[in-house]
């Protein structure tokens, strides 16, 4: 029998080619260490736990073509900071103090990004095109809005550093669109440091293309008094995971964690968090929410961990989905890792379909089948919604829900 030989395709290798090594001044031995780690890495498999439930083909079976177009630009906060970003290049800046973008600054300046032995993680920092650098020593008077454009059918790596010194306070706004014929990669990371005191609130939504690919990781670290929200709702796109990290490193930190994904068609959404409570007097909250259409897939892995010394801590975490078809589906893993034994900490998932009583009521009062069941589908996810506090971002949300999916609020 004649012996066959195999070669394995390093799907890596095959998307790093369409790109360019980064040109901000990172720290060079760094650099020089990611990228003997992605000489030796391939794309993460199902065989990794963390990727468990999560296939990377839509990606490894694209090609982008890089060509480039205006995008049309649109705002949240009409009187935000707003900080525009078009195919991973600066577009334009409304200056505020502490405010620079990657390629202004030297490699001492930069000394505080890193990046970890991930594959996306090491991508993203090795190809970076550029990010924004703030480090905010005031209170601002205005929100922040960063503004993610993607139209050129190309990867876009975007790295983003942000501090807030001690007794600060800021509203950061991140949105991520694209052009609806558009096929994009974006793969953007992004590292907050809360310092004492401090209070840090950021909303993320993505209402990119149904064709686009987005890869998001949120790195945070606290500490003592401070307190973070992430709100991420995810409105569209192909393929879509939000990875969150969060480090708490100081006494009576809070964190909260709210997530509203809502997908059709074939559209797949990731959700991956992670809060390590490292010392004592902490209190964390979870709250994320699914509404899956179609053949639409949605992922939530939650993980807590408490250290054997991080007494006296509240961790609660929480995960629904409601499946609007037979053929949805979502996969949920929430998981805590606990060794310390003074503390409150719950979790706990449940996935099912619209409770058709009340449908049958809702009808009985003179609604259509239709609106009954977007009126309750919409009250769902409007538990974690009104957890945004910021009426302007809120009342944008419900309008991309009601250009997209007809639910009128």
């Amino acid at each position: 029998m004649q012996e066959v030989n195999t070669i394995h395709e390093n799907k890596l290798d095959k998307l790093r080619e369409s790109l360019s090594k980064t040109s901000i001044a990172f720290n060079k031995n760094l650099l020089v260490e990611l990228g003997d780690f992605l000489e030796n890495s391939d794309l993460p498999t199902t065989k990794q736990e963390s990727w468990k439930y999560t296939r990377l083909t839509k990606l490894s079976n694209t090609t982008f073509s890089g060509f480039n177009e205006k995008s049309t630009l649109l705002a949240v906060h009409e009187k935000a900071y707003k900080i525009v970003f078009e195919n991973g290049k600066l577009r334009s800046k409304e200056a505020f103090e502490g405010l620079n973008t990657l390629t202004e600054l030297s490699s001492t300046q930069l000394s505080e990004i890193h990046a970890s032995h991930e594959v996306f993680d090491a991508l993203n920092l090795c190809y970076a095109e550029d990010g924004v650098f703030i480090e905010i020593s005031k209170t601002l008077d205005r929100p922040i809005e960063i503004l993610h454009l993607s139209n050129g059918n190309k990867i876009n790596n975007l790295r983003h550093f942000i501090r807030l010194k001690s007794n600060t306070e800021a509203n950061i706004t991140m949105i991520f669109c694209s052009e609806k014929e558009s096929k994009n990669f974006s793969n953007c990371v992004t590292e907050f440091h809360v310092e004492q005191g401090a209070h840090l609130s950021v909303t993320k939504i993505q209402i990119e293309s149904g064709q686009d690919i987005h890869l998001s990781k949120e790195k945070v670290i606290q500490h003592r008094d401070s307190n973070f929200t992430l709100n991420t709702v995810t409105l569209d796109g192909l393929f879509v995971r939000n990875e969150v990290e969060v480090a708490v490193e100081g006494v009576y930190a809070e964190t909260n964690l709210n997530g509203v994904y809502v997908a059709n068609q074939q559209q797949f959404v990731d959700n991956h968090t992670t809060i390590d409570h490292k010392v004592a007097h902490c209190l964390s909250n979870e709250l994320y929410k699914g509404v899956l259409f179609d053949k639409a897939t949605g992922v939530f892995n939650g993980k807590v961990f408490v250290r054997k010394d991080a007494q006296k801590i509240n961790a609660f975490q929480s995960n629904a989905n409601i499946i609007m078809s037979q053929d949805a589906s979502v996969n949920a893993k929430p998981e805590l890792e606990i060794y310390a034994d003074d503390v409150k900490c719950s979790h706990g998932s449940t996935t099912g379909q619209l409770d058709e009583e009340a449908v049958f009521y809702l009808r009985s009062r003179g609604l259509s089948d239709k609106a009954a069941r977007n009126l309750l589908v919409s009250a769902f996810v409007g538990q974690v919604l009104e957890k945004i506090e910021n009426t302007e971002i809120l009342d944008f949300v419900y309008g991309k829900l009601n250009e997209r999916f007809g639910w009128e609020y």
